[in-house]
C-alpha cells in the first residue's frame, strides 16, 4: 500500500527547495505543495502518484518530522496496528503497535563499517576494458587473475 504525509507532521522539511522525502525515493513519487494549490495544504510534501509506490519505506525512514506512514495491507497490519520506523545516525527503531495496543520496538544498526569507508573493489584485479571484446570473458575458475591463459570457459 502507499506511502502517505501526515499534513499535521509535515514542515516541508523547513521550507527548502527540496525536501529529505524528494531526495530519497527511488521513483520521484514525492512533491512540495509549496503554495497548497495541488493538495490545499501549503509547504506540506505528498505522494503525487501512490498507486506508483514501490513501498521501499525510503522516505518514512528518512523524515525527520516522522510525518510520512504507510498504509499497510490488512492481512501483513491489521486495521488499528501500525508499523513505524525512526531513523538515528546508526540505528533504525522500528515500533510495532499491534492492535491490542501492545507495543512492541526492534532496533537494528543501519551500517557495519563507517560512512565512507567501504571499499567495493579491494582485493579485486583491476578491469581490462578490452576484455569486452573476448567471448571467453564469462569463466568459472581462474588459477591466476593476471594469467589471462589459464581461465576456464564455463
Amino acid at each position: 500500500m502507499p506511502t502517505y504525509v501526515r499534513t499535521d507532521k509535515c514542515d516541508g522539511c523547513k521550507g527548502q527547495d527540496k525536501t529529505a522525502c524528494m531526495y530519497i525515493c527511488p521513483h520521484d513519487l514525492m512533491m512540495l505543495d509549496k503554495d497548497g494549490s495541488q493538495t490545499g495544504h501549503a509547504m506540506k510534501a505528498w505522494n503525487q502518484e501512490p498507486e506508483q509506490c514501490w513501498e521501499c519505506y525510503s522516505c518514512v525512514k528518512i523524515c525527520p518530522q516522522n510525518a510520512i506512514e504507510v498504509r499497510h495491507y490488512a492481512d501483513i497490519v491489521p486495521m488499528g496496528a501500525s508499523v513505524q520506523p525512526m531513523r538515528g545516525s546508526d540505528s533504525i527503531l522500528w515500533t510495532i503497535k499491534f492492535r491490542n495496543g501492545t507495543m512492541k520496538r526492534f532496533k537494528f544498526p543501519i551500517r557495519t563499517t563507517p560512512e565512507g569507508s567501504a571499499d567495493p573493489y579491494g582485493g579485486k584485479p583491476k578491469a581490462d576494458m578490452a576484455d569486452l571484446d573476448r567471448h571467453d570473458v564469462m569463466f568459472t575458475k581462474s588459477t591466476h587473475a593476471g594469467d589471462r591463459s589459464q581461465f576456464v570457459a564455463s
